[in-house]
């Protein structure tokens, strides 16, 4: 594939060059994320300083990527045969609703259904969002859009992880108990998130998609197996990320007795570090290419998290998973514009799907795993940083064979 020729500006230039219209999807969009920031900081900080036990967070978490996977590949099929638009829509709407759950329970059951029903909109969300946006740019600016998209969404989600930075102020202040302070910050981002769906609504209300209901990955074996290979080694990093990535906070509170109130603002800070980075990704990918981009940031990264084994104290881990965090990230909108680059239009909506499946699958499984290997931390410390071996030996592995596989190819799409 040859390479078209992209000009080298700024990323101030290179957003204000994206479709209006794709920057008010972006804008409009991330106010799902503050509530599910928040929910995350919920289930894998806060219940488990409350009781819950590793095993069932990490079941909480596996079930949500399973049911993503399991979605994934309908949805995908469904998207491009008869449109992404009202798939995009219903996975919205299921998110504020199922963040509701959050707020007015704690019983395992019950958040396992909001939990699996969550996993769906993420399915029906990330398998129709790429597309979108990839269907309403070109290659020149492509690269712009992810990074923007990335940054926002990112933001969003960061503000739901440091909200509780201030609780124990509010503590305090008004002698309201901990557990109705959590409560009640859930129901109000749960009630934001609600503007998202609506907003969208209307935005793309006058929406039209070139619809090609006989466009299917599986009659084009090469698209398919660049496909496959591509979501392939992504599915190691994946796997690895599961065993520790998902449950940082929790491997925070065994490991340096470190609950939410400064658990979540590390992961809110680490989001922001992460959309900071991204805004760079753009002029990375223009200077070194993507694909070297991509192996540069992903190497330095692993570097980072191999060093959390190793670490003394609650401030140095916290640092250096800060800096992991922010090289890790900087190639997500990299590779997901490569991949958006490397198959056909009419086949991004299942591309989309099929990436998410090899990626979520194995990271579901692990992360069950790394809970189970937490808890056995709190009887024996050793366990406490087995996954962090284990995803550092994965990291290695897909970085080298991306960079074997993809050195020479380039989007064109």
């Amino acid at each position: 594939m040859v390479q078209a020729e992209i000009p080298k500006h700024s990323w101030r230039q290179a957003w204000r060059e994206v479709p209006s219209g794709v920057r008010w999807l972006i804008y409009l969009a991330s106010f799902g994320g503050p509530g599910y920031g928040f929910m995350f900081v919920l289930v894998t900080s806060y219940l488990p300083s409350t009781g819950m036990s590793g095993t069932e967070v990490g079941w909480l978490l596996g079930l949500n990527g399973a049911t993503t996977i399991a979605s994934a590949i309908p949805i995908g099929m469904i998207a491009d045969r008869r449109g992404r638009k009202p798939l995009f829509m219903f996975g919205l709407a299921l998110i504020p609703p199922s963040l509701m759950v959050f707020a007015f329970t704690s019983d395992f059951l019950y958040l396992l259904v909001a939990s699996i029903t969550l996993g769906l909109a993420e399915g029906a969300f990330t398998t129709t969002w790429n597309a979108l946006i990839a269907d309403q740019t070109t290659v020149h600016t492509r690269n712009a859009a992810f990074s923007m998209s990335f940054v926002y969404g990112t933001i969003g989600g960061a503000l739901g992880f440091a909200v509780s930075v201030v609780f124990p102020t509010i503590e305090s202040w008004t002698g309201i108990s901990s557990q109705a302070i959590h409560t009640e910050t859930m129901f109000i981002l749960a009630l934001v998130s609600v503007v998202s769906p609506i907003s969208l609504w209307y935005l793309l209300k006058g929406y039209k998609e070139d619809i090609r209901p006989g466009a299917s990955i599986l009659k084009r074996g090469k698209n398919f197996g660049i496909l496959i290979k591509f979501s392939g080694i992504n599915s190691l990093i994946g796997l690895g990320a599961g065993f520790i990535i998902p449950l940082i906070a929790t491997w925070f509170l065994y490991k340096f007795n470190i609950e939410d109130e400064l658990s979540g603002p590390l992961l809110g800070v680490s989001s922001l570090l992460m959309a900071f980075a991204a805004i760079a990704s753009t002029g990375l990918a223009h200077r070194y290419g993507m694909t070297r981009s991509i192996v540069l940031v992903q190497g330095l990264s692993t570097v980072f998290m191999l060093s959390l084994a190793f670490v003394p104290n609650a401030a140095l881990a916290a640092t250096l998973y800060l800096v992991r965090a922010a090289l890790m990230n900087m190639a997500v909108p990299i590779l997901d514009s490569f991949l958006m680059g490397i198959v056909t239009k009419e086949e991004r909506g299942l591309a989309s799907a099929v990436n998410s499946i090899l990626w979520r699958l194995p990271n579901s499984v692990s992360t069950v795993f790394g809970g189970m290997m937490l808890e056995a931390g709190l009887n024996d410390p050793i366990f406490l940083d087995v996954p962090i071996f284990i995803a550092t030996g994965f990291y290695v592995t897909a970085i080298f064979l991306f960079f074997t596989v993809f050195k020479d190819m380039k989007p064109s799409t």
